[in-house]
């Protein structure tokens, strides 16, 4: 194995042991979403019981509109906890999106990271997301890309783009000009859906505005604003490479996660829009929804109970879409398409 694929490994690891145990969220910067309230409806004709969380998202039907974030693959432990999020899916009819893919691309390790991303035996029904990174996104690479999406049996694949997270890690990829122009010309060449999303640190009018300039359309399928104000991977990548934070102003540098929703929402109006970055609660969630995000994503505060089982995974994700529910029921919105019309007042 040589030097660089070693490190790739071991980086995996080093990235869940850090999210377990480290001081990873953002100091400087909240989510924002603190910032707006749910219409409080002391005469709700709703019945808690009937509310319907719904939705359908890239064609498949999920019982809430909640998706298991991207968290790891490659190394031994990433399949424990996948296969007990996929499982923890399967039984609540949520989505759920797989970590970074890029080491399946490596003819070396690609076999052997393989099984860490291997899901659909215990998860057949879930809407299952791919993941690379956008500077893996290139035309040499189209081919092995599909490969990896139908060796895990993906229905879409997530495109991250993470120039600053890129930019701290050890050998990261910091050359991103001409992603965009591949992001343009690969999507439809892929064979699957893609969704762009960022890692934590927000797409927001900038990065739109971008993605716009070419043809005057978005290039890509759905959004993922991935919003600042929940896990600073700026901090983590730090902290994975230096053991230690070097560069505290660049560790709360992003778009939070309630602007970003926005402001994504404005210049695109109709595109299925995921909101991630700080989703802690179920009122956290109506909230995102409420702003205009379609459905939410969840990652870091599963770490700990994936690991455990899949019946922790399913304790918390169940209790979280619980309060859900119950901020559904007292909005006085019995459904999904009520809460965004209701929507959320600044305080």
């Amino acid at each position: 194995m040589t030097a660089d694929r070693a490190a790739l490994r071991t980086r995996k690891r080093r990235h869940i042991d850090v999210c377990l145990d480290g001081d990873v969220g953002y100091r400087g910067i909240t989510t924002g979403l603190e910032r707006y309230t749910l219409p409080y409806n002391a005469l709700t004709q709703t019945n808690l019981g009937d509310i319907d969380l719904s939705t359908e998202f890239f064609g498949v039907r999920l019982r809430a509109p909640v998706l298991v974030g991207a968290m790891t693959g490659g190394a031994q432990l990433s399949g424990t906890i996948n296969r007990n999020l996929a499982a923890a899916a399967q039984k609540l009819g949520i989505g759920m999106m797989l970590g970074s893919q890029r080491i399946m691309l490596d003819s070396a390790l690609g076999e052997r990271a393989a099984p860490s991303f291997t899901v659909r035996d215990v998860a057949p029904d879930v809407l299952l997301f791919g993941n690379i990174g956008l500077s893996q996104f290139t035309k040499d690479a189209i081919a092995d890309i599909a490969q990896a999406l139908d060796r895990v049996g993906a229905d879409v694949l997530a495109v991250h783009t993470n120039p600053l997270q890129e930019a701290l890690q050890c050998n990261g990829d910091t050359d991103f000009a001409g992603t965009l122009d591949r992001l343009h010309d690969l999507t439809d060449k892929l064979g699957y859906p893609v969704l762009l999303k960022e890692v934590g640190h927000g797409i927001g009018a900038t990065a739109v505005a971008e993605l716009l300039r070419l043809t005057g359309e978005a290039p890509v399928a759905a959004i993922d604003v991935a919003g600042a104000g929940g896990t600073s991977w700026a901090r983590v990548e730090q902290l994975v490479r230096y053991g230690e934070l070097r560069h505290p102003d660049l560790a709360d540098w992003g778009i939070p996660t309630a602007q970003a929703i926005l402001e994504v929402r404005a210049a695109l109006p109709a595109i299925p829009l995921v909101a991630s970055g700080g989703i802690r609660t179920g009122m956290d969630a109506a909230k995102a929804l409420a702003l205009g995000a379609d459905v939410v994503a969840i990652a870091r505060p599963l770490l700990r109970a994936a690991i455990d089982s899949a019946d922790a995974a399913t304790a918390w994700l169940q209790q979280f879409i619980d309060e859900l529910r119950i901020c559904l029921h007292v909005c006085g919105t019995a459904d999904l398409r009520a809460l965004h019309d209701a929507g959320a007042a600044p305080l």
